[in-house]
C-alpha cells in the first residue's frame, strides 16, 4: 500500500527507516520530510499543521494508511479529517490528543480515574496563579497547559522562582498562547522513565523501556528541551514498576477515555516518575517520544506497518511483538542556543561535515531532525540538528559506539551531552 508519513524530525526519519522496510509498504510519501529522509521516499512540500493539504493529498493519491508524528497535526484534528475521507490514520483523534496538548483536561482525567500524579491545580489568571504560589512553602513545577515542543515545563527549586516562571509564561508568553492556562503542581523526586504502548483503542501493548534525559546539560543541569539523548532497555523499569502501571495507570486510563467516549487509537506516551510512594504520571503524550523512537524502533523488529495497521483496526491483540535483545541509544548534537534562547535566536544555516564517516561506523544509524540542503550543502536548520544512535552487546558497547561516531562529526556550535546512559 502508500504510505504517507507526516513530520520532519528525527523521530519521523526513525519511523520512515522502519516502514520502508516493510513489505507492505509499495511507496512512501513524506511530508514535509528533510535531506536525511529523501532516500527512504518522496519528499512532499506539506507542512505537517496543514491539515487541509494533507488530507487533500492522501485522497488524490489514494494513500491506503497515514502515519502521523508530531502532535500539532494531532491536536489540529488530522486524524480525524482523514477518517472522515475513510483513509486509515495512525494516531489518535482530536479529542485524544488533549491528553497531551492540554495539560489541564490530562490532569482532569488523571484525578477522574484516580490515576497517581502530582498535586496541582489549574490557573488561567496570573493573579490566581500567584496568590496559590505565595500560600507555598515547598519546591514546585510550573507547566504551560498548551503545545511547547516538549519545552514548556519549569522546575523550581522554591515558590520564588515559580512566581518568576508563571510571570515568564503568562505575562512575557515565552510559550505562546501555550502558556495561556498553566498547571502548578508539587515537584516530585525520582528518576524518570518513558513508558510507550501501542493503542488500538481498546488494548494497550506494552513496548520496551526507554529513558530520556531532557536537560541540556551534563548531570541533568540546565534548562529542559525536548529531549538531549535517550537508550533502551532501561534497568529502572522492573516487573514490579511494570505491572503497577498497568493497574494503576494504563488500565484506569483507558477506561476514563471510553467513559468519555475518546476514540484512542496510536501511540500513548507516560512520563513516570519513580518515586518513593511508586510510579507516578508526570504527563502523557499522544505520540513516539523523541529521542526514545529511535532507539525503540531500532530495537523493534516487527514489521512497524502490521503494528500500526493493527492499532487501526483494533486488533493490537492479536500481535506479539518481537524485540532486538541489544541495547540501543541515541545521543542529540544541537544547535548553539538551543535550551538557553528561544528559537528564532538559535544559530541555524551551519555547515555540517563528517556523516558519511561516522555512518560508515558498524551499529550505527544517524537520524536528522533539523537539517536542510542548499546549494548542494547539508546546513543545520534546527535546535536538535541530529539524533546519532548505535546498537551494542550492552548498553556500554552501544555508548562507546555512538559517542566514537559524535567525534566524526562537526558543525559550529555543536553541542551534546557526553552522559547518556552513563547512569545506567
Amino acid at each position: 500500500m502508500k504510505i504517507l508519513l507526516v513530520g520532519s524530525g528525527g523521530r519521523e526519519h526513525a519511523m520512515a527507516s522502519r516502514i520502508k522496510a516493510s513489505p507492505l509498504c509499495s511507496r512512501l510519501y513524506i511530508a514535509p520530510g528533510n535531506p536525511g529522509m529523501a532516500p527512504l521516499g518522496d519528499l512532499v512540500p506539506i507542512k505537517a499543521d496543514d491539515v487541509a493539504g494533507l488530507v487533500k493529498f492522501a485522497v488524490s493519491e489514494k494513500i491506503g494508511l497515514v502515519a502521523i508524528g508530531p502532535e500539532d497535526p494531532l491536536a489540529r484534528g488530522l486524524a480525524n479529517a482523514l477518517h472522515k475521507e475513510k483513509i486509515k490514520a495512525f494516531g489518535p483523534s482530536q479529542q485524544g490528543a488533549q491528553l497531551e496538548a492540554d495539560k489541564a483536561f490530562s490532569k482532569k482525567i488523571m484525578r477522574e480515574a484516580a490515576i497517581p500524579t502530582a498535586e496541582g491545580r489549574a490557573f488561567t489568571q496570573l493573579r490566581d496563579a500567584l496568590a496559590y504560589i505565595e500560600s507555598r512553602t515547598d519546591p514546585l513545577v510550573v507547566k504551560a497547559a498548551g503545545l511547547a515542543r516538549g519545552k514548556g515545563v519549569i522546575v523550581c527549586a522554591d515558590p520564588v522562582e515559580a512566581i518568576d516562571a508563571v510571570r515568564n509564561i503568562m505575562e512575557k508568553k515565552i510559550f505562546g498562547d501555550a502558556g495561556k492556562t498553566v498547571i502548578v503542581e508539587e515537584r516530585l523526586t525520582g528518576p524518570e522513565i518513558s513508558l510507550l504502548a501501542f493503542v488500538d483503542g481498546r488494548h494497550a501493548y506494552l513496548m520496551e523501556a526507554a529513558q530520556d534525559h531532557k536537560r541540556i546539560g551534563d548531570g541533568d543541569t540546565g534548562p529542559n528541551t525536548g529531549g538531549m539523548g535517550a537508550y533502551s532497555p532501561a534497568p529502572l523499569l522492573t516487573d514490579d514498576i511494570i505491572t503497577k502501571a498497568q493497574r494503576e495507570i494504563i488500565v484506569p486510563l483507558l477506561d476514563a477515555l471510553h467513559r468519555h467516549e475518546i476514540d484512542y487509537r496510536g501511540i500513548l506516551y507516560i512520563g513516570l516518575m519513580l518515586t518513593t510512594a511508586g510510579p507516578k504520571t508526570l504527563e502523557f503524550n499522544c505520540r513516539f517520544g523523541d529521542p526514545e523512537a529511535q532507539p525503540l524502533l531500532m530495537r523493534l523488529k516487527s514489521d512497524l506497518v502490521d503494528v500500526m495497521l493493527a492499532c487501526v483496526d483494533r486488533q493490537i491483540d492479536r500481535l506479539t511483538l518481537e524485540w532486538d535483545p541489544r541495547a540501543a541509544i541515541c545521543v542529540v548534537l544541537a544547535s548553539e542556543g538551543y535550551g538557553w534562547k528561544p528559537d528564532d535566536q538559535i544559530t541555524k544555516g551551519v555547515a555540517i561535515t563528517g556523516l558519511e564517516e561516522a555512518a560508515r561506523l558498524p551499529d550505527v544509524q544517524i537520524f536528522h531532525a533539523g537539517t536542510t540542503m542548499k546549494d548542494g550543502r547539508l546546513l543545520t536548520s534546527g535546535g536538535r540538528v541530529l539524533g546519532v544512535c548505535a546498537s551494542g552487546n550492552d548498553l556500554a558497547a552501544a555508548r562507546k559506539t555512538a559517542y566514537s561516531a559524535i567525534e566524526k562529526i562537526h558543525f559550529d556550535g555543536m553541542q551534546y551531552r557526553r552522559d547518556i546512559g552513563a547512569s545506567a
